[in-house]
């Protein structure tokens, strides 16, 4: 009994190269820049937040909602922020106990 090899038709791939399709003017940011773009909007929320909390005292602000708004909005982007920092500083720890 003869045993012939499988013949299997090639595959083809087709693909399309996006390169050109970004814009080489466009500055590419870095993480670093990232993370401070970012830390500087977290930062602009408390700022906002405590503002219209200050307002709200004084008695300046009728809707309540706005106040309440603006408070949620910045405690949900630290809560953002320090599980960012956890996971970054977990992830680091655990690179360190790896051996080489």
């Amino acid at each position: 009994m003869e045993i012939t090899p499988l013949e299997m038709t090639p595959v083809k791939m087709s693909a399309r190269s996006h390169i050109s399709e970004t814009k080489p003017d466009e500055p590419v940011k870095s993480f670093g820049e990232f993370l401070a773009d970012s830390l500087k909007k977290v930062n602009e929320l408390e700022l906002e937040s405590e503002k219209l909390n200050e307002a709200l005292a004084a008695g300046r602000i009728e809707d309540v909602s706005q106040v309440v708004v603006a408070a949620q909005k910045a405690e949900i982007a630290l809560q953002l922020t320090l599980q960012l920092r956890n996971r970054a500083t977990s992830a680091y720890q655990e690179m360190m106990r790896m051996q080489v």
